[in-house]
């Protein structure tokens, strides 16, 4: 499986280095030497062009604002990032996530809204060759046949989430505490590859899951409220160069809210920066979390899946939804490097390297947790378009398991 994210790098290329020149110069014209002040804002826009054989041509546009909700010295700088994107297959993406921190950090609000016309691979549950196989019900499904990117293998859906998240701060030491409101609705969803009525009929895992589990076939609903704790002292959230990010979220989705079934779900989270020396151009960055379901069943595009975190970065460079499961833990590390500097941004220019590893379970076919652990390893550039904001354009290439390998268009760091 080859997960190519953009077809067309060079253009990609060539737009970077575009908006890098007037973004800078733009800044450089208005707000050249006034310091960071309450209401300071920062806007960073970047053009989202790309083709594949599932989207089509791709054209849209993304950006990032960050401010500040109180006196730089107190406050932590805030950040939002708008994404924007349509195809020539009549698709539409649009994204809006957000860390914001209120005035002297008094508090944090976190949220991720989606809303999706579009279509996604599936690979089945679990890590491992075996991970596209339900076989605890007779359902059996070849793998090789949905080792691809092509558009028999997609499933097409509309989505719509809204995730927000309000904590408050419980002392000087960066807890916080808060509840959480949690809504993902899955509508006109079409499995491209099932087929009942061939001779010998073509079962997915998808529809194994649903049969199994007594889910809808062509929509899903899950809602539920969070209990989250949160310890963050990371100096900025848009590219850390010190601090720690821990995260423990417990979401209840009742039946009475409107989800399918009732379950419960724990997330785990940490992030640890270590500066390497003393001018922040060597860091080392460290990422993990655990996405669990306690109790009760999930319809299966809301199961623990790869990349879909809240800024959707995690699991590099396989595609979003390659691994999923009913358990999953991922973790990463990277290696962050400044090259050099121009007169006008000493931050202009850096690199990272990466190391992640996935691994997930599946209930009904017996894959088990660490049973296979797939890897993703990768290298990329990074151009400074902030230097206030710490706003960063990352370009990644990474390569994984099955003969994946992925070009990533990054705005900031990707944790």
């Amino acid at each position: 499986m080859t997960a190519k994210k953009l077809n067309l790098p060079t253009l990609f290329f060539l737009f970077l280095l575009s908006v890098i020149v007037v973004d800078n110069s733009y800044g450089q014209k208005k707000k050249k030497n006034d310091p960071p002040q309450k209401g300071s804002l920062y806007l960073s826009p970047v053009p989202v062009i790309g083709a594949n054989p599932a989207f089509g041509f791709i054209y849209g546009v993304g950006g990032s604002a960050s401010w500040f909700m109180g006196d730089p010295a107190s406050t932590k700088i805030s950040n939002a990032l708008l994404g924007v994107a349509f195809t020539t297959k009549k698709q539409t993406i649009i994204t809006l996530k957000s860390t914001v921190y209120g005035e002297d950090n008094d508090f944090i609000m976190l949220g991720d809204w989606r809303y999706l016309d579009s279509s996604q691979p599936t690979w089945g549950l679990g890590t491992g060759p075996q991970s596209a196989r339900l076989a605890s019900n007779d359902f059996n499904f070849d793998d090789g046949s949905i080792e691809g990117n092509s558009e028999a293998d997609m499933m097409e859906f509309k989505f719509f989430r809204f995730y927000q998240t309000f904590l408050k701060k419980i002392n000087s030491k960066g807890f916080y505490a808060g509840l959480g409101v949690h809504v993902d609705i899955f509508s006109d969803i079409k499995d491209q590859l099932l087929d009942l009525e061939a001779s010998t009929p073509v079962i997915t895992p998808y529809y194994a899951y649903n049969e199994t589990y007594g889910f809808d076939q062509e929509k899903s609903t899950l809602v539920g409220l969070s209990f989250n704790g949160v310890l963050d002292t990371r100096d900025n959230v848009n590219n850390p160069y010190a601090g720690r990010y821990a995260m423990v979220n417990f979401k209840v989705n009742p039946t009475f809210l409107g989800s399918d079934q009732s379950s419960t779900q724990l997330w785990m989270e940490y992030r640890d920066y270590f500066n390497l020396t003393d001018d922040n151009n060597n860091i080392l960055a460290l990422w993990t979390y655990a996405n669990l379901t306690v109790s009760g069943d999930l319809p299966y595009m809301n199961l623990p899946a790869i990349g879909w975190d809240q800024y959707s970065k995690s699991g590099e460079p396989y595609s979003q939804g390659r691994f999923r499961g009913r358990n999953l833990m991922f973790g990463g590390v990277e290696y962050r490097k400044h090259l050099f500097a121009t007169r006008k941004n000493p931050r202009f220019m850096g690199a990272i390297l990466y190391l992640n590893a996935t691994t997930a379970n599946g209930k009904a076919n017996g894959i088990n947790l660490f049973e296979y652990v797939e890897p993703g390893y990768g290298l990329g550039l990074r151009f400074n378009i902030s230097q206030k904001a710490r706003t960063n354009i990352g370009i990644d290439y990474g390569w994984g398991n099955y003969g994946t390998s992925g070009l990533f268009l990054r705005l900031n760091e990707n944790f």
